[in-house]
């Protein structure tokens, strides 16, 4: 049955199945069923990626400890290694000292006068002084130093036209 309508503004369909008070009870239970299902795994899948975030931040901390700690291991084995460098300069010193002072020893036994005085005599052939050859000199306590304003002549420099005059003058 096919019915034809002359007007402007269409008609509105209606279903042919038009659902009882149950069938919309239930169709709405459905909808709530499935909207609580939904809700359900959205609230897992948040769980999930909070759950992930968490391992993340974990596995971070876990890195940035383990890097702090590596430095820190780094820069102790510097700071041994800079010790024992110290230590064996230390030791060295130590070394050179003690030989230092066994020959300044050394040398003070050796510069003995009556050895100096022996070598002197058979190596040079030279004999200690007698009083004929001592002589004595009488200084007055005269002061010897002069001062430099007396004796020091100030000269005027001309130009190189006045000193050739004064040669010519002087000849």
């Amino acid at each position: 049955m096919t019915r034809y309508q002359y007007e402007t503004s269409p008609r509105k369909l209606e279903p042919d199945f038009i659902p009882n008070r149950t069938s919309k009870r239930k169709y709405e239970e459905e909808r709530k069923l499935k909207e609580k299902i939904k809700r359900e795994a959205q609230e897992k899948a948040n769980q999930k990626r909070a759950v992930l975030k968490l391992k993340k931040k974990v596995v971070a901390y876990i890195g940035i400890i383990f890097a702090m700690l590596l430095v820190i291991s780094y820069r102790n084995s510097l700071i041994t290694e800079n010790f024992n460098k110290v230590k064996s300069l230390k030791d060295e010193l130590a070394v050179l000292q003690k030989e230092n002072q066994q020959t300044e020893v050394s040398i003070e036994s050796n510069l003995n006068l009556n050895k100096i005085e022996e070598e002197a005599k058979s190596k040079f052939g030279m004999q200690k002084l007698t009083n004929d050859q001592k002589i004595y000199i009488n200084l007055p306590k005269k002061d010897y130093v002069q001062s430099s304003t007396d004796s020091v002549k100030t000269e005027e420099q001309g130009n190189w036209f006045t000193n050739i005059i004064d040669k010519i003058k002087g000849n």
